[in-house]
């Protein structure tokens, strides 16, 4: 599909306007700007909190920072890593709506995630089922990634440095914090949270000295008790904004994105790694997805669309172009844009080999499949395969094989593309559309209307292609008197398929088969 340099491709990437390719150039042109060895590898990471279920806004944030990963690799030949970093062991603060067991978990508040039993019984921590969930996502899309443990990162000292450093800094860290909190917050707040070595509970309590010299702070427990404690090898953990900064020192990251809903943590982070010596990382500042009703999805509440869901009625690239578009815009994630995105990936993937550089890089297809997007046959679109699948009530391949073949008899009844766009079609037909069918009865115009179609097109070659079709639908609605027309598109939908809209009906008439329409019209007005 290109034979273009590798060169020129970089000096492409760094003029094409895709949004990975920009932030990609910023990273670039911060990277020229300092004076580092060549082979130190370009750090990117992403964080997560397994306190509840892995959502899909997790898993975006690891699929776009790969996608901003991959910008730069075209740009430039410094290696690269991506970090996922787990924060499993802060405190359970909440049992999730979302998971079995419940009052297992109630009893576990404030204990570390990876010391909280699994609910689902399947791993030794609840920590490490989200743990592993996420992973088995991130695995199942190919990407390239390190999985980092808190619990087993601040265990093994590999932060004892950078929490030392911090340590030292202590009150230039207060100073950056305090001013953030509420009032009643501020009396006890402290960036290290000690873990009670009896209680095994993640405190928040007030630190009332620290000794640099030795490593270590001195905290109240509730119960008045006085304790000194080291802040390294896993006896402390760090308040999140704190440590979010720690981690950007401590690895020197290059680049992190973040939801917009934490533009004043990122402010406060990247002054506590100013303050530790280090350099805040650059990111994408992003909108987070809505459920139905335009709430944030939460991983807690367990609202908007999972993952295996998405991937169970769409194609599972038809999910990365959904996070590739509009990043910087809040979305619905919600089953009815599963249909209308796996069009539009499949639309890009078409266009994507007939096009040649630099138009290529700005098709999303491109990004998507790291520079190699495959070939895909044509076909009917995913919507209109969903509106065969409601027309004939069939959850059989063999008789919607049937009906694509008749349509089009080029069409490969062994096509790997086209027979998972039959698996999903009949999936969410049955989930979706299937219990919410309504049937409307036709008024005296639609009536009309319809009758006159199924005479019309009786007279009329099986053959006659789609436009044809579509036109002959448009002259009825206008000699009906339907006004607007496309009133009379609608009105062939409800009382046909029994849903409000569909795709161009000539093509669905041409899809289905004369025939066929016909007998449908006469079976819904009888």
């Amino acid at each position: 599909m290109n034979t273009t340099s590798s060169s020129t491709i970089a000096e492409m990437a760094r003029n094409a306007k895709a949004w990975p390719f920009k932030e990609a150039k910023q990273i670039l042109a911060r990277l020229e700007s300092q004076d580092r060895p060549a082979s130190q590898p370009v750090l990117f990471q992403t964080g997560y909190g397994p306190s509840g279920l892995p959502h899909i806004g997790t898993f975006s944030e690891v699929m776009r920072t790969s996608m901003v990963r991959h910008a730069f690799s075209m740009m430039s030949d410094l290696p690269t890593r991506l970090i996922v970093f787990s924060d499993d062991m802060d405190g359970l603060r909440r049992v999730p709506d979302n998971v079995p067991n419940q009052a297992l978990l109630a009893q576990y508040l404030n204990c570390p995630l990876t010391k909280v039993p699994d609910p689902f019984g399947e791993q030794p921590s609840f920590g490490q089922y989200n743990n592993a969930m996420l992973k088995r996502f991130l695995d199942s899309f190919g990407f390239e990634y390190k999985f980092l443990s808190s619990s087993e990162v601040y265990r093994s000292g590999r932060f004892d440095q950078a929490l030392l450093r911090l340590l030292n800094r202590y009150d230039a860290v207060m100073n950056i914090m305090l001013p953030t909190l509420r009032e009643k917050r501020r009396a006890t707040y402290s960036p290290f949270l000690p873990i009670c070595p009896e209680s095994g509970h993640v405190l928040q309590v007030p630190v009332i000295a620290t000794d640099a010299g030795a490593g270590t702070i001195t905290y109240r427990r509730t119960d008045g008790v006085e304790v000194t404690t080291l802040v390294t090898g896993g006896h402390c953990k760090l308040q999140w904004k704190p440590d979010w900064a720690m981690r950007w020192y401590a690895y020197s990251i290059d680049y992190e994105m973040s939801g917009k809903d934490l533009i004043d943590s990122v402010k406060a982070s990247r002054k506590i790694v100013s303050v530790l010596g280090g350099t805040p990382p650059l990111g994408l500042s992003y909108e987070h997805f809505l459920d139905q009703d335009g709430q944030k999805i939460s991983k807690s509440k367990g609202n908007g669309l999972t993952i295996d869901e998405w991937l169970q009625f769409g194609p599972p690239k038809s999910l990365s172009l959904f996070m590739f578009q509009k990043p910087k815009t809040a979305k619905r994630l919600c089953f009815d844009v599963i249909p209308k995105t796996t069009d539009e990936y499949a639309q890009h993937l078409k266009k994507a080999h007939a096009l040649g550089m630099p138009e290529l890089l700005e098709n999303p297809a491109y990004m998507i499949h790291e520079s190699q997007p495959p070939q895909i046959s044509e076909s009917p679109s995913f919507s209109m395969i969903l509106n065969l699948v409601a027309a004939s009530d069939s959850a059989s391949k063999d008789q919607l094989w049937g009906f694509l073949q008749r349509y089009d008899s080029s069409l490969d009844q062994d096509d790997d593309w086209i027979n998972r766009l039959l698996d999903h079609a009949i999936a969410y037909y049955k989930a979706f559309i299937q219990p919410n069918k309504v049937y409307a009865e036709p008024d005296d115009a639609t009536r009309s209307a319809l009758l006159e179609l199924a005479e019309t097109l009786k007279i009329i070659a099986a053959d006659t292609p789609a436009q044809d079709l579509q036109q002959v639908m448009f002259d009825i609605g206008k000699a009906h008197g339907f006004d607007p027309v496309r009133a009379w598109f609608s009105a062939f939908y409800q009382v046909l398929l029994g849903q409000s809209e569909g795709p161009r009906a000539g093509s669905f008439i041409a899809l289905y088969g004369i025939a066929d329409t016909i007998k449908l019209i006469e079976q819904r007005l009888a």
